[in-house]
């Protein structure tokens, strides 16, 4: 025995019930016969408005027909010479046109935010320090060039949620391993294991990662709450290293700064790094040792159907990354030999 089992939109569940879901009884009205019946209603005749809506007369007088059948009401007079609205007609279109024009306005909007000039919302995320050392300079000249479109820069070390954050755009570095976004390459991602002068002039130059269990080294806890490991080259080959933490941060700023006052030694990104180490208030470390280098990435959630805001935003970014070159392959270890001298003097590495 077959056993039937009706849908949302069967003619089977009574129509008190499918009252309660105005979507559902709606979505029975065919769309198609709405279009038609506006169509012959402004052309004035069955002939003229196939012509408009590219479809065979006889398509426009089903559809139609079908419609009358759904809202049981006569719609149209028809004579061999004229076609006129009913009453019924006459009302059913003045209520329909507000919702078929907006309805066009929408399609009208949609296609000028992906082909018109742009305009519109973005929300960009980033990791905090990348983001306020690297994202946020690079709005300034964005908002000169595309003045309409707003930006919104939210700061997080939480993996991007796109769908539930209605993320726009998200800088992701390191090595991505989410296939359903589309990452588009920036720039190489450096690290340098670096202290201070005066912290390397107190406690001495590390030499091997072995070294490093007599240092103070400032470690950097992530959004999971694991306190990340160092990274290294060993022989060709990945290594991480659980390094003894004397001071633990969940911000890269705040680890830089600690370096910075000598507090002791960091593994910091080039980005952040850099301008350090080429004015000597840092100095690398391990460089032999220094790990592969991965990539920093902007990402988004599909090549098709981009909105004219984010794809300007995409090629701006990416222009920008040509011109911001974090890479420095002139950071050389401090130098082998370093005057050790009693904590709390003042003292400046020799440089071989």
């Amino acid at each position: 025995m077959d056993t039937h089992i009706p849908s949302e939109f069967d003619d089977s569940i009574p129509a008190a019930l499918r009252a309660a879901d105005p979507f559902a009884d709606s979505f029975a009205t065919s769309y198609a016969g709405v279009i038609a019946f506006l169509a012959v209603a402004a052309a004035g005749s069955f002939s003229r408005a196939a012509d408009r809506l590219g479809i065979g007369r006889s398509a426009v007088s089903r559809n139609v027909r079908k419609l009358e059948e759904q809202l049981d009401a006569r719609l149209f007079h028809r004579t061999t010479r004229s076609t006129s609205l009913t009453r019924e007609g006459e009302l059913f279109y003045e209520n329909c046109r507000p919702g078929v024009e907006r309805i066009a306005r929408a399609l009208d909007d949609m296609r000028e935010l992906r082909k018109g000039p742009p305009r519109g919302h973005l929300r960009i995320q980033s990791t905090p320090a990348f983001g306020r050392n690297v994202v946020a300079p690079l709005l300034p000249r964005f908002h000169a060039r595309f003045p309409d479109i707003t930006t919104e820069l939210l700061l997080s070390e939480q993996a991007a949620d796109f769908a539930q954050d209605r993320i726009d755009a998200a800088f992701m570095d390191g090595r991505l391993e989410d296939s359903e976004i589309v990452a588009r390459q920036l720039m190489p991602m450096q690290t340098f294991t670096c202290a201070s002068p005066s912290y390397m002039a107190c406690h001495g130059v590390p030499r091997t990662m072995d070294d490093l269990l007599r240092h103070r080294c400032i470690a950097l806890r992530a959004a999971s709450g694991r306190v990340r490991d160092w990274e290294f080259l060993v022989d060709g080959k990945p290594r991480t290293y659980r390094v003894p933490a004397f001071q633990i941060f969940n911000d890269l700023d705040l680890a830089l700064q600690a370096a910075l006052r000598g507090q002791g030694i960091a593994q910091l990104p080039a980005y952040l790094a850099r301008d350090a180490l080429r004015s000597g208030k840092l100095a690398a470390c391990l460089s032999h040792y220094a790990p592969e280098e991965t990539s920093h990435y902007l990402c988004y959630l599909s090549r098709k159907h981009l909105p004219a805001r984010i794809r300007v935003f995409v090629d701006y970014v990416a222009e920008e990354a040509h011109r911001l070159s974090f890479s420095w392959s002139d950071a050389p270890d401090a130098a082998v030999t370093v005057e050790h001298v009693p904590c709390g003097r003042s003292a400046t590495p020799e440089r071989t």
